[in-house]
């Protein structure tokens, strides 16, 4: 069921998202307090011996590495990332804004996980389909983001919404197309002190779902 409206989906920057991903970007866009909670989310939430996907990754999952995994696998928009990302079996490069479609069979994956990617996405209820067309019964999807962006590539229903509107809006999509009610966690960590003054943490938000 579609959840945006043509403004919602629109962005600043409409010009192809592979020419902005065209150079890799080999710095951590989240910082290291949100990595170590979602480390320690994957750790709870994923069963070893899980077909696990990586959806918009990187060259990093953040999945622990004492698991064992039958298989992860990426998908990006670039191919130097992905090739530095050591925990995955094998990748592929896909625009989601230009096609939606992911090429894996049904009931194949155990964990769809995307991580500050869904705020990128122009057309989330088709890509939620498909996710849950792939995902076993007993399948999750596990979004997380923060309140981190590339504005420009990131549509208008990201960029005029509140954080918490932001949580909402996911979770419309992912009960609309497939999905039962998310559980959502959020972890906002006292700010540093350091010597320029208080340095705040990046916020954890997180939606896990299971299919219909």
């Amino acid at each position: 069921m579609e959840v945006l409206n043509n403004y919602q989906r629109k962005k600043l920057d409409e010009s192809n998202d592979e020419e902005f991903y065209s150079e890799p970007k080999f710095v951590y866009h989240l910082d290291s307090n949100f990595r170590k909670y979602l480390s320690q989310v994957y750790k709870d939430e994923i069963d070893e011996y899980s077909n696990v996907l990586d959806l918009m990754s990187s060259w990093d999952s953040y999945l622990p590495k004492e698991k064992v995994y039958h298989k992860v696998i990426g998908h990006g928009l670039n191919k130097k990332e992905l090739e530095k990302n050591n925990i995955l079996d094998y990748f592929w490069v896909q625009n989601f804004n230009l096609n939606q479609d992911i090429r894996l069979d049904n009931g194949s994956i155990d964990y769809c996980l995307m991580v500050a990617a869904w705020q990128y996405l122009q057309y989330p209820e088709n890509l939620t389909k498909e996710i849950s067309r792939i995902l076993s019964n007993k399948g999750k999807i596990i979004v997380s983001f923060s309140n981190r962006a590339f504005w420009h590539k990131a549509p208008n229903i990201w960029t005029t919404s509140t954080e918490e509107e932001r949580v909402q809006y996911v979770r419309k999509v992912l009960i609309s197309n497939g999905f039962k009610e998310p559980r959502i966690i959020k972890n906002f960590n006292e700010p540093d002190l350091n010597i320029f003054g208080f340095f705040k943490k990046d916020p954890f938000y997180c939606l896990i779902a299971t299919k219909e």
